[in-house]
């Protein structure tokens, strides 16, 4: 099964909706015109139920097969919001809000599942009920964890859920995937180290912190290179060194410290907030200075239940004619939060050669639409098929 012809009828539209999302982005919760987007669209397409406000500006659609004799629900979720960057794309759809910026291709994914949702109001060709789920804040504000605390799952009855992602350097329509853990667990630290300020000529009555904090940004090195078994994957990062002056004669009575650490094992998340909290606190006091860490888990693990996964890529290799074998990537994703509560999987989708995500000249490739609709229809009909 191909690309579903449908599809290919309603790319100029959907590219339409896309370009349009693309140039109004909104931030995290604040995405009330695209939601409101989201919201008419669905309303238009004859969905049986179409719900607002979950995760705070989360829309939710009900699309009812002709028929429900297995009593399945399946979710298919796509994000909504946009990243705070300046776009550097010259594109004539461009943002008109400077500093703003769809930059992660959430306007593709949000307007394919759009277009998959009028496909699916339109046909109901499946025995059960597709729940659409537009999801805000996936960008460092957990829209994802926020809408299952809002009983999104519950309400819905949803018993399956599938996501999906474009993906930069994937030929452009093409899928990956992998079982288990996919996307790593993104937690974030914030250091503050206080010493003794002073004139910069007088080093030796100031207990100095930016010195001691450039101890602390060395020294977190080594819970990779040497705390964490070779075989297992870490990343600590520190993305953030910010001084309480910025002057040419002053040491700075404080230093900020900023960054983020991804594993996809939790033994070793245990073990690598237990090192950065140990070496941050016993390194500032070897100098006779303090450090205050603010340790904060934010996005788990996402993992690929093996069961959908194998399905998830049956359907990819009906639509393109194959499934490649994803590797492990150590950002973050919130589908996690989704993931933890049902079953399901999250596939990528090739957008070719483009600039990488959270790039100012990153673009969505509207070529991919077809492709990305065709599997979120097809995820529905094949696993809930009419009798």
């Amino acid at each position: 099964m191909p690309i579903k012809n449908r599809f290919a009828e309603m790319h100029d539209e959907i590219t339409g909706w896309r370009r349009h999302l693309h140039e109004n982005p909104e931030l995290m919760f604040d995405t009330h015109q695209t939601s409101a987007f989201v919201e008419e669209k669905l309303r238009s397409f004859g969905c049986d139920e179409v719900a607002t406000g979950m995760g705070r500006t989360g829309v939710v659609g009900v699309i009812k097969g002709r028929s429900d004799t297995s009593g399945r629900v399946i979710g298919l979720r796509a994000d909504m919001d946009a990243l705070p960057i300046h776009e550097a794309t010259d594109l004539p759809y461009a943002s008109k809000t400077d500093g703003k910026m769809h930059a992660c291709g959430h306007d593709g994914h949000t307007s394919m599942l759009l277009g998959a949702a009028k496909y699916l109001a339109e046909t109901r060709n499946f025995d059960g009920t597709a729940i659409v789920i537009f999801q805000p804040a996936e960008e460092g504000g957990g829209g994802g964890r926020e809408m299952v605390e809002d009983g999104l799952m519950d309400r819905f009855g949803i018993q399956e859920v599938y996501g999906m992602h474009n993906w930069p350097g994937l030929a452009q329509g093409e899928f990956s995937i992998r079982p288990g853990p996919f996307f790593a667990a993104a937690d974030q630290f914030t250091i503050t180290v206080t010493g003794k300020g002073g004139h910069a000529a007088k080093p030796h009555e100031t207990i100095d912190t930016t010195v001691v904090a450039s101890h602390i940004v060395l020294a977190l090195q080594t819970i990779a290179s040497r705390n964490v078994d070779p075989v297992k994957q870490v990343v600590v990062s520190v993305t953030s060194f910010e001084t309480s002056s910025n002057a040419h004669n002053v040491i700075p009575e404080t230093v900020m410290l900023k960054g983020t650490v991804r594993t996809l094992d939790n033994d070793v998340q245990d073990l690598a907030e237990a090192r950065l909290i140990h070496i941050a606190e016993q390194t500032a006091q070897t100098f006779g200075a303090t450090a205050d860490v603010n340790y904060i888990r934010a996005y788990p693990v996402m993992v690929n239940n093996p069961a959908e996964t194998d399905f998830a890529a049956d359907v990819a290799r009906k639509v393109s004619g194959q499934c490649n074998d994803a590797p492990l990537i150590m950002g973050g994703e919130d589908f996690a939060f989704m993931l933890n509560a049902r079953p399901g999987a999250y596939i990528l989708v090739g957008n070719g050669d483009s600039a990488p995500v959270h790039h100012p000249k990153y673009n969505f490739d509207d070529a991919a639409i077809p492709a990305g609709c065709s599997w979120w229809a097809e995820i529905i009909e094949s696993r809930m098929p009419v009798a």
